[in-house]
């Protein structure tokens, strides 16, 4: 990856790192990292477009619904994704909640 990706991109990578052989649909995708249609497939597009993601259509949908597409990182997607990982800022410790103050 030439450059350092959206917020939202990253995210998307992130999620199909977690499991990068399965193949997983938009839906699912979009719920998970919570982006809806107008951003999630674009995304997905462009991640298929520039060999980080493949995708296919489902072989065999149950009765009555229509097949979805599906992706799953290829080889070069999870190398992406790990970069990403390895260039996170590390996370910030939590904040210890304060002790409530008592009203005299």
């Amino acid at each position: 990856m030439p450059r350092r990706p959206s917020r939202q991109t990253a995210a998307l990578l992130t999620a199909l790192a977690r499991e990068p052989e399965e193949w997983r649909y938009g839906y699912e995708l979009g719920k998970q990292v919570e982006l809806e249609a107008g951003t999630l497939y674009p995304i997905l597009m462009r991640l298929c477009d520039r060999g980080l993601l493949e995708a296919t259509w489902e072989a065999e949908p149950p009765p009555g619904r229509p097949r979805r597409h599906l992706y799953r990182l290829t080889g070069e997607g999870e190398r992406a994704a790990t970069e990403l990982a390895a260039d996170a800022p590390p996370a910030r410790p939590a904040r210890r909640p304060q002790p409530a103050l008592r009203q005299i």
